[in-house]
């Protein structure tokens, strides 16, 4: 029988996994602690609150570039600026929005495709949007954004064309924007990702009482898959283990497991990881259930940080990072890396020094008195 042992750092949205421990290693612990600390105090720790890998999402009004893949809205409304302005980009067609959540098409090198973005207008004044292409990416914390403004796209935003840089949308209305995306003849085969944004540049005054321009921007997501040779992989890059020990002995120690995930193939990839705690002989000691990994872009990564509690010292710890990674149309092999850190029972260790102390003193008595004995 188990039971939980603690809590773990989590992907803001995701369910947080559960870690379980092996409730033999604390009785024995415990035995060990009532024999050779009668005399502590035992203080029990207090409860950690769980890591968090980033900030909570921003609601999808105020940062719908930037919240991930699967908490974003198909239709994105701008916050309201000092003049009220609101407005949508989704997925469209020449008649008007098609269902689509993303815009998500497939192309060979050389190829010229077409496809809409409507831009709907919801203030009562005619609305002038500047509408141009560029690419996205992966950041730290596994959620998709778009390169800023005055970045120039070099893959996909740079394939993007339309037919004007600037479009007057009337009030209370929708205008259908047609773009082309015309694909180079050396194009790399695979996913490449970024989004056709409609942006507004204000006129605000900031707390110092100067007066800013502000560009604010929403956008369509553009996914779009050259032909030619799929290579979908994951890497685990790095493993970093901490471990702490409780004042207490009985409840064991806080172990933090770090761990990179990098999307080295030429797909989008998302997956889920976990990770299981060993001590010697491949004794299991804790293991975490699967935990969601983000979308991961071609080239992108994430850092995933978990907190273990109660986990026993064993001299040797090792812990087993595994990823399950998983393309859209395919579940893929899993790939794990491990790596150990030392966990010394201090209190079986005093025990045994008191053990052989003890031996030590009592042979050293017998021999005294053996030869007093024989002085007599």
């Amino acid at each position: 029988m188990r039971e939980p042992a603690g809590n773990t750092a989590i992907i803001p949205g995701r369910p947080g996994p559960i870690v379980r421990s092996n409730m033999f290693v604390r009785a024995v612990l415990a035995a060990v602690t009532a024999l050779v600390s009668s005399s502590l105090v035992p203080i029990t720790p207090a409860v950690a609150a769980p890591f968090s890998l980033a900030a909570p999402l921003a609601a999808p009004l105020a940062a719908p570039l930037s919240a991930p893949l699967s908490k974003v809205a198909p239709l994105s409304l701008a916050a309201p600026g000092d003049a009220g302005v609101r407005w949508s980009v989704q997925p469209s067609s020449a008649k008007g929005p098609d269902g689509r959540d993303f815009i998500i098409r497939r192309a060979s090198p050389g190829e010229r495709i077409t496809d809409y973005v409507g831009i709907t207008n919801l203030t009562a004044e005619p609305q002038a949007f500047s509408v141009y292409g560029t690419d996205a990416f992966t950041t730290d914390d596994g959620s998709f954004a778009l390169l800023a403004a005055a970045n120039q796209p070099t893959d996909i935003g740079s394939w993007i064309g339309l037919g004007a840089k600037q479009y007057t949308v009337p009030a209370n209305t929708r205008l259908d924007v047609p773009f082309s995306i015309t694909v180079p003849d050396n194009a790399t085969p695979g996913d490449h990702a970024g989004g056709v944004i409609a942006s507004i540049a204000e006129e605000q005054v900031d707390a110092n009482g100067q007066k800013v321009l502000v560009d604010r921007r929403i956008a369509a997501r553009v996914y779009l898959t050259i032909a030619g040779a799929a290579t979908p992989q994951i890497k685990i890059d790095t493993v970093r283990l901490e471990y702490s020990q409780s004042t207490n002995p009985a409840n064991g120690g806080d172990m933090t497991v770090t761990y990179l995930v990098r999307n080295t193939g030429n797909l989008r990839l998302n997956g889920v990881g976990s990770v299981r705690v060993n001590g010697p002989f491949g004794w299991e000691l804790a293991r975490t259930d699967a935990m969601e990994i983000p979308e991961l872009l071609p080239g992108g990564s994430v850092t995933v940080t978990e907190k273990i509690t109660g986990v026993q010292p064993t001299v040797r710890l090792a812990a087993e990072v595994s990823v399950v990674p998983a393309s859209f149309d395919q579940q893929l092999p899993a790939v794990s890396r491990g790596t150990g850190v030392w966990a010394w029972p201090w209190a079986l260790v005093c025990l045994l020094g008191a053990a052989v102390l003890y031996l030590f003193f009592r042979l050293a008595r017998r021999r005294i008195r053996a030869r007093r004995s024989d002085a007599i």
